[in-house]
């Protein structure tokens, strides 16, 4: 079975929200990924190095939040369009299905494919405006499934 978990955008604030979180829920951070550790096709602008590109804290059983810094080059995020809802499959078939029935009528904006961090991953935007990201990774362990 699928698993669904949120996933928080902000505009260079990632980090102190999810130290916040991490308060008030307690835990532990599964990861944190900045941008300066993901492979680059181009430089990076000056202050978005240290930016969070992925970070992922348990909450509960079975739930994790999931946030992320959006890049300048991105534009700036406002409340309620700031988050997008992670759906974890159990298979690469599972993943293929899952976007391409919620890409039907909406935006496929990244088509699945292999990603660096060893998963199986796409974006869209559904035809109502929902922005979902779908993986599937064979490695992962965490509370999410």
């Amino acid at each position: 079975m699928s698993t669904l978990q949120p996933y928080v955008l902000f505009n260079g604030t990632c980090e102190a929200a999810f130290h916040f979180y991490q308060s008030v829920f307690g835990g532990s951070f599964e990861g944190t990924m900045r941008f300066k550790d993901v492979p680059q096709q181009h430089a990076l602008p000056p202050g978005e190095e240290e930016k969070i590109m992925h970070i992922a804290l348990p909450v509960g059983a079975g739930s994790v939040l999931m946030g992320s810094d959006v890049p300048a080059h991105m534009g700036a995020v406002t409340a309620g369009d700031n988050f997008q809802i992670s759906i974890s499959a159990q298979s690469k078939a599972e993943a293929d299905r899952l976007y391409q029935g919620l890409s039907s009528g909406g935006n496929a904006s990244m088509p699945m494919a292999d990603a660096f961090w060893g998963a199986y991953f796409g974006m869209l935007t559904d035809r109502f405006g929902i922005h979902w990201m779908v993986s599937y990774d064979p490695n992962y362990t965490g509370s999410g499934q």
